[in-house]
C-alpha cells in the first residue's frame, strides 16, 4: 500500500522549526563540580517532553554540545558525555563548539541559514548558551523560540539560580519568543497526512 504524502509540506518549509537541545551533558549534573545546576531535574523533564513531541511530529532535531581543552566539558572526562536519555539518534544533527553561543559552530550557523533560521531552543544554561544564542539569532534575522521551563541557569553572585533564570528569561524576551513547554506542545504544528494536519508554527514575524 502506497503512502500518500502531502506535497504542500514541501512548498515552503522555512516555517518548520528545528528543535535544538543545547549542552545536554553530564557536566551540568555532576555535583559538586562548579557548573552543576541545583535545579536541573524539573528542566530535564520539560526537555524530555519537548524532545518526545518534536520526534512525534517529525521535526528535525539537533544537539549542540560544548567541548574544549579546559577543566569543564573536557572530552577526556565523562562529564562531557550526554545526559542519560538525551543521546542523539542517527538521524539527528550534532554540532560542537567551544564558545557559549550555538552559532560558535559554523556548521550550526550554516544549517540555520539554509533552513530559514527558525528553531526552538531548550537546554543549558540559560544565562550563557541560551542567552548568547538568542542574541546571535536576533542579529542574523533568525527566529528562535526559547522554552523557558526546559532550561535552568546558575546563580550569579548573591542572586539565586531561580531568580537568575527568571530574570534571564525576561531579558531573552527582548530578542526572541519565550514560552513554556506545555504551551509550545499545544500550538498548531506542521503535520503531514499521516494522521496529522497542516498548520502554522509559533514563530516571530520577519
Amino acid at each position: 500500500m502506497n503512502t500518500i504524502i502531502d506535497l504542500r509540506a514541501y512548498a515552503d518549509s522555512r516555517g518548520i522549526p528545528t528543535f535544538v537541545l543545547v549542552d545536554m551533558q553530564q557536566e551540568y549534573l555532576a555535583a559538586p563540580r562548579g557548573l552543576a545546576l541545583p535545579n536541573a531535574d524539573e528542566a530535564l523533564e520539560r526537555c524530555r517532553a519537548a524532545l518526545e513531541h518534536a520526534r512525534r511530529i517529525g521535526l528535525p532535531v539537533a544537539f549542540v554540545r560544548w567541548l574544549g581543552k579546559s577543566a569543564f566539558f573536557n572530552p577526556a572526562t565523562p562529564f562531557s558525555r550526554w545526559i542519560d536519555g538525551f543521546e542523539p539518534l542517527g538521524i539527528d544533527m550534532v554540532f560542537e563548539r567551544n564558545q557559549p553561543s550555538c552559532y560558535a559552530s559554523s556548521q550550526f550557523a550554516d544549517v540555520m541559514d539554509q533552513a530559514g533560521g527558525n528553531f526552538v531552543l531548550a537546554g543549558f544554561a540559560g544565562e550563557a548558551a541560551c542567552l548568547s544564542t538568542a542574541i546571535d539569532a536576533f542579529h542574523r534575522g533568525h527566529r528562535m523560540t526559547f522554552l523557558s521551563d526546559a532550561s535552568a541557569s546558575h546563580a550569579l553572585g548573591d542572586i539565586s539560580a531561580q531568580e537568575t533564570h527568571r530574570t534571564i528569561s525576561k531579558v531573552l524576551s527582548l530578542y526572541t519568543d519565550v514560552i513554556e513547554t506545555e504551551s509550545w506542545i499545544a500550538t498548531p504544528a506542521f503535520r503531514s497526512k499521516r494522521g496529522m494536519e497542516h498548520g502554522n508554527w509559533l514563530s516571530r514575524s520577519s
